[in-house]
């Protein structure tokens, strides 16, 4: 624990700081993981169930590709997806 960097990919514990507004989005709206990776199918991205439930818990890497069709199967900005989690001072 000695090294004070922290590895590019885990930003405050989590490869990812999208997931919590991705699953807010998802709840407001009413849809479950399995519709949302449907949605994300049609609109032309290869993703299942368990791939969602591991970007809402932080467990996996959204790719940029992913981020911008999240937001518009969501309706939601991408700049709004972003701001999931707040930075420490």
């Amino acid at each position: 624990m000695g090294n004070k960097y922290v590895k590019i990919y885990d930003y405050g514990g989590k490869k990812n700081i999208c997931g919590d507004r991705i699953r807010e989005a998802r709840v407001v709206q009413r849809m479950s993981q399995s519709e949302l990776a449907a949605k994300m199918q049609i609109a032309g991205i290869a993703i299942e169930r368990d791939s969602i439930s591991r970007i809402e818990n932080g467990t996996r890497f959204v790719a940029d590709y992913e981020l911008k069709l999240f937001a518009k199967v969501l309706n939601v900005d991408i700049v709004w997806l972003l701001a999931g989690i707040e930075e420490e001072s």
